[in-house]
């Protein structure tokens, strides 16, 4: 029963990682369209691509460096 509880704790460590990058990156390019549609200004898309990878990379970081803290205090709980 432990194992099923790892695995699914490391399946959903990989949504949130896959979820952290998409999501800004996705709204970024969709408010890139719309603003380059509605003001005829389509490169703006660009910029705000590159906008929302920046923000998913820093939140997987930040999350990254928030597991591996708990991780080391795990196992200085153990020593």
């Amino acid at each position: 029963m432990e194992k099923n509880r790892k695995v699914f704790q490391c399946l959903t460590l990989i949504l949130q990682f896959g979820l952290n990058m998409i999501v800004p990156i996705f709204m970024c390019t969709m408010l890139g369209v719309w603003l380059g549609k509605r003001y005829d200004i389509p490169v703006i898309t660009v910029p705000l691509f590159m906008v929302g990878a920046l923000a998913g990379f820093t939140n997987i970081f930040k999350m990254a460096k928030k597991i591996y803290g708990q991780d080391r205090e795990d196992v200085k709980k153990i020593k």
